[in-house]
């Protein structure tokens, strides 16, 4: 009854698990377990004890009356939990203490947590007891604070997954009050307690440890309320103070003093984020990324990466966004490198953070580098290409005096009218090809033009009618308007290319995961072409280092803090890469492929996983043909030899000495079949090992068959027809005739009877041996199927025997580089062909290993 359905058709639900959670022996852990199980008795609930240690406390004990004690299964060692007693109990809560202890051997499980899983997975709630020090996690923290190492450990996710943890915490000096009043250990035992691991420092420690411990799992639970709520706004539980890194030279100055600032908190939680624009990581150089994760991991806080759109808006939605999802209660940032100048057309990032930050507390720390005497503004980026925004410059230039040119020779001819409309009509070509620099330009070298050389008084600057100026104001604001549509379009127009693009690769990527049989290889380095990186690998937390699970490329890239391109694809596992940093754009791409690698190193290893099942399984299956075979194989011979020895050793049976003759051949016969049947097992064993090493030589089909028939029952009606002729082979000589003599035999035993016939012939550089029976023949769907292990034309159980001639001879044969195969015989029976490689004389092997005797 493990979660499936129960009699009756109900659910079985889950149990709940109480855990009670103390800093130290003695804090009264099981006292206040018993004290729970008296109340929900009290309420009329159905309450065992399983299993409590008392260790000799009066007032503890006390707490057992009036409870039901299930006895406890007996070992060497004392009482272990009863699993069964309390599933056949099946009450409502059971308690069982001291959930780290291991249990003695020979029990069912290992450790007491496990038994406990038992008793969840049975819809059984349990109350336990743990102290801090057996938490998996913090056993190395405990050895160094105390000096003593536990063994008994629990993981901590078997904890994490209690339904609640209670704390049950006293001071370090009531401990040891209690201590010295012989409430916890004998008195002869509390000196040398109280001076070595329950000293006041130790205690202290402790009580920290376990205070931090239940704490991150309040806080924990806080987060997932708050996600599944979808509250965003800052609830100050917590100080966490969140400082933004530039990757600039004011990045240490800034972090040093947010570490202060955390410190002053109460040690409240650092997390350092490094925001990415949508243009790239500027002012940062290459490996930044590394060097803050160093930066952030020497003063003790988290690193984390976010990326934002491009622009200062983008950044900033993305830092705070990231604040409010870890319920930052302050912010830290850097004031502005730029000068004041540049601020004067951009307030920057500090500004907008001020402003919308909200309930979120922000810090401006100065350093060094702030407001430069570098005059620093803002960069206006253009997406309409270059090689258009130089040719824009030229029209920009060119179009207004071809105008004037026009203007001025048909001034007589034309009005001013059509000349603005000329101008108007530069400006427009100069926007259309330039985007707005351009276009600025065409208008005011066009105003000015039109103004000097067409608009009365000629020559001269001088705007006499209102209706010139609103002219040149006219055409900057057409100029305007068409670049913006013009800057728009060749932006759409770049996004557009870039989504085809990525699309494109993402569908690559994702062929290459599903049609490759082991993709991680190809798809990092499809990855490492396509980002132009020089290394990618894709990187594992194992056992307190990291472990490359794939790499392409120089393998440079070993740990995140070294990389220039870092994406946690979850936690345990990131794809890095080395060579360039990356915009933001290519990582939110990078992002997708860190995706599609887990779920192929998944898919990898959960084909290994099934790979290795389903060796198991064949295994088994193995195995037990194997068994049921060899107990019908050794059972017949052995009963027969037993059989004619106890006639012959029979004092009072009288055998005549044909009689005796008769018994003494059946015993030989049985024993030959007996070393046939281990010689088969035994080689069978070697092939599967790759045990078997063939030493090549010379040999011919003629002398292998003469050798084979010489061991095999019968061999009178084997007819060789192997011609005089015929090229030797290269094959093992032992080998060999053990293939030979497998498959006459088989031939001799299924032949129905009739004659067997070994004919050769060689072509193309190799000779066959056909060994050819007329008997009832094999099915050709079922013919590849005599070579496997334990098959008697299909019969999986061998009922009529082991199957392991054809199967063996097939294996000897491929390791001497050559192959058997089945075809029918004409007119009807098997032919089973072996073809090995002609001998070829002085190539690869001594002389003498290719003479041989005739």
């Amino acid at each position: 009854m493990t979660g499936g359905p129960a009699a009756g058709g109900t659910v079985q639900h889950r149990g709940e698990l109480r855990i009670h959670l103390g800093a130290a022996p003695g804090v009264g852990k099981t006292y206040a377990m018993l004290c729970e199980a008296h109340r929900r008795a009290g309420r009329g609930t159905d309450v065992v004890v399983g299993l409590v240690e008392t260790h000799g406390r009066a007032r503890t004990a006390e707490l057992l009356d009036g409870l039901e004690v299930l006895p406890r299964r007996p070992t060497r060692f004392g009482g272990e939990l009863d699993v069964e007693a309390v599933l056949a109990r099946r009450p409502e809560v059971v308690l069982v203490d001291e959930l780290a202890h291991t249990n003695a051997p020979g029990s069912p499980n290992g450790k007491r947590w496990q038994d406990i899983e038992e008793v969840l997975a049975a819809g059984i709630d349990v109350l336990s007891t743990v102290n801090v020090q057996h938490l998996e996690s913090l056993n190395d923290v405990v050895e160094k604070i105390t000096g003593v190492r536990q063994r008994e450990t629990v993981p901590d996710e078997f904890v994490r997954r209690a339904d609640q943890i209670e704390l049950v915490d006293i001071t370090p000096e009531a401990l040891r009050r209690r201590l010295a009043h012989g409430n916890v250990y004998a008195a002869e035992k509390v000196d040398a307690a109280l001076a070595n691991y329950f000293q006041v420092g130790n205690l202290i420690a402790l009580r920290e440890l376990a205070l931090l411990w239940v704490a991150d799992e309040v806080d924990t639970a806080l987060q997932r309320h708050r996600t599944e709520q979808r509250i965003s706004e800052t609830w100050e539980t917590r100080e966490r103070v969140v400082v933004a890194l530039t990757g600039g030279p004011e990045s240490e100055t800034v972090l040093r003093r947010a570490t202060r600032i955390a410190k002053r908190a109460g040690q409240a939680d650092l997390l350092a984020v490094h925001v990415l624009r949508g243009d790239g990581l500027a002012g940062a150089p290459v490996g930044a990324t590394g060097a803050l994760r160093t930066l952030a991991d020497d003063v003790g806080a988290s690193f984390h990466t976010v990326v934002g759109d491009s622009g200062a808006g983008g950044v900033t939605d993305a830092l705070l966004e990231f604040a409010r999802g870890v319920n930052a209660t302050q912010l830290v940032l850097g004031t502005s490198r730029r000068s004041r100048v540049a601020r004067l057309f951009d307030a920057g990032i500090g500004a907008r953070v001020i402003q919308e930050s909200g309930s979120i507390d922000v810090h401006i720390v100065t350093h060094a580098s702030a407001g430069g005497s570098v005059l620093r503004v803002p960069r206006l980026h253009s997406a309409v290409p270059l090689d258009r925004r130089v040719l824009g410059w030229v029209v920009a230039v060119l179009g207004p005096a071809a105008a004037t040119l026009v203007g001025a020779s048909l001034y007589e001819i034309v009005g001013l009218s059509t000349d603005v409309v000329l101008f108007f009509l530069a400006t427009v070509v100069a926007a259309l090809i330039g985007g707005l620099g351009p276009a600025l330009l065409a208008a005011l070298l066009g105003g000015l033009l039109l103004n000097f050389f067409l608009t009365p008084p000629l020559y001269s600057l001088t705007i006499s009618e209102p209706e010139n100026a609103i002219t040149v104001v006219a055409m900057l604001i057409v100029a305007v308007l068409v670049a913006l549509v013009v800057d728009r379009a060749a932006r759409r127009g770049e996004q557009a290319a870039r989504a085809r693009t990525e699309a494109a690769l993402l569908a690559s990527f994702a062929r290459t995961v599903l049609t490759r049989a082991d993709p991680l290889p190809r798809l990092l380095e499809k990855v490492r072409e396509a980002f132009g990186l020089r290394c990618v690998a894709l990187l594992e937390h194992d056992g307190g280092e990291w472990r490359r699970v794939a790499t392409s490329g120089p393998p440079e890239c070993g740990r995140p803090e070294d990389a220039d391109v870092d994406v946690a694809v979850e936690p345990g596992l990131h794809l890095v890469g080395t060579g360039r940093s990356l915009p933001a754009h290519d990582r939110r791409l990078l992002e997708t492929v860190g995706g599609q690698a887990l779920l192929a190193l998944r898919s990898q290893r959960a084909g290994e996983e099934a790979l290795r099942a389903q060796r198991r399984a064949e295994i088994n299956e193995t195995r037990g043909a194997l068994l049921s075979a060899v107990g019908h194989d050794l059972r017949s011979p052995l009963t027969s030899i037993k059989a004619a020895v106890g006639s012959l050793r029979d004092p009072l049976l009288r055998l005549s000495g044909t009689d005796r003759a008769e018994l003494l051949e059946t015993v030989e016969e049985s024993a030959d079949r007996l070393t046939g049947l281990v010689d088969n097992l035994l080689d069978s064993s070697r092939l599967a090992s790759g045990a078997v090493e063939p030493l090549l030589e010379r040999i011919g089909y003629d002398e292998s068959a003469a050798r084979a028939l010489l061991g095999v029952p019968d061999a009178a009606r084997v007819r060789l027809e192997i011609p005089g002729d015929l090229p030797d082979v290269t094959a093992d000589v032992g080998l060999l005739e053990r293939v030979v003599a497998n498959l006459v035999d088989n031939a001799l035993r299924h032949g129905g009877g009739a004659p067997v016939v070994l004919r050769a012939s060689a072509h193309e550089g190799r000779a066959e041996l056909r060994v050819v029976d007329s008997g009832p023949g094999v099915p050709k769907k079922q013919q590849e199927k005599l070579f496997a292990p334990f098959q008697r034309l299909g019969d999986r159980r061998a009922a009529n025997g082991v199957g392991l001639g054809l199967s063996v001879a097939r294996g000897l044969t491929e390791v001497m580089g050559g192959t058997l195969s089945a075809e029918d015989t004409p007119g009807g029976g098997l032919t089973v062909v072996v073809s090995l490689p002609v001998a070829v004389l002085g190539r690869g092997r001594p002389e003498r290993l290719y003479t041989r005797s005739r």
